[in-house]
């Protein structure tokens, strides 16, 4: 993070482009790694619901997914620490989701 004019501007690396861009550039789209039924027609509406609107919302590590609106438009993931809003980890969509248990000891918590 960097003060910009007495603002806090909240910086985020973009695994793709590869540059540190303010968080204006970023959209966040929420929770990631969650799988879409394999078979909408075939689920209850308890379970579309569920898939649509539950999320985990931890106090700590959270694994969120990103895209680059302003930049190469693409989508990624990041592990951000949710307490001091800190970004840990940016990497690509598709790759695997790394254990926020690991960074959370490395944040204290």
């Amino acid at each position: 993070m960097r003060t910009d004019e007495g603002f806090i501007v909240l910086l985020i690396q973009c695994p793709y482009c590869g540059v540190e861009r303010p968080e204006l550039e970023f959209s966040c789209r929420g929770e990631a790694h969650i799988a879409r039924p394999a078979d909408p027609s075939a689920t209850t509406d308890e379970q579309w619901a569920e898939y649509l609107y539950l999320r985990t919302n931890p106090k700590g590590v959270i694994a969120e997914r990103w895209r680059h609106i302003h930049g190469c438009g693409r989508f990624f993931n990041a592990l951000r620490d949710t307490v001091s809003d800190k970004f840990l980890m940016v990497y690509k969509a598709g790759e695997p989701k790394p254990d926020p248990a690991q960074f959370s000891k490395e944040a204290g918590r």
